[in-house]
């Protein structure tokens, strides 16, 4: 069977990653998410994103952001904190359905489990991708939840 090489570009987070990034989250957040979230939700969101501490954290080490790349453009990011516990997973629409997503979680997941010695991966879905997480092998723990109007499935994947 042939196989398309995948022709992004997909590795760590450099500083100069961080804005174009979390610009390409937020768009993608606001067409995707937004529609299904509160005011006070989308304004947390912001505040997430948009939080010097968050990237204090980064800048730090703290906080792992893999980006993947089409040419210089960030067309995907996905971040891990508290360990193994996927905080942002984003792709820009116009890359949407082409495996980047997958690509993404495929690098944390492979990292978590032979580099960090990790056994489990967490996350908390928004409603938009829950059925994404399933397919690639994540299940639910739980119902959806709502807190500070933002709605999310918690879900787990043993890596």
């Amino acid at each position: 069977m042939y196989q398309e090489e995948f022709p992004y570009q997909i590795r760590w987070a450099a500083a100069e990653d961080w804005t174009p990034a979390m610009n390409m989250i937020w768009k993608t957040f606001m067409k995707f998410e937004a529609p299904v979230y509160t005011r006070e939700g989308i304004r947390n969101f912001l505040d997430f994103i948009t939080d010097e501490g968050l990237f204090a954290s980064f800048l730090e080490g703290k906080y792992l952001m893999i980006v993947a790349l089409d040419g210089n453009r960030i067309i995907g990011a996905a971040s891990l904190r508290d360990g193994s516990h996927l905080s942002l997973l984003f792709v820009d629409e116009q890359y949407h359905y082409r495996g980047i997503g997958r690509r993404l979680m495929n690098c944390l997941c492979n990292f978590l489990k032979t580099e960090a010695g990790e056994e489990v991966m967490t996350l908390k879905s928004a409603p938009y991708a829950v059925k994404f997480y399933e397919r690639i092998g994540f299940c639910a723990t739980g119902l959806e939840e709502s807190y500070s109007g933002i709605r999310v499935t918690p879900m787990r994947k043993v890596l």
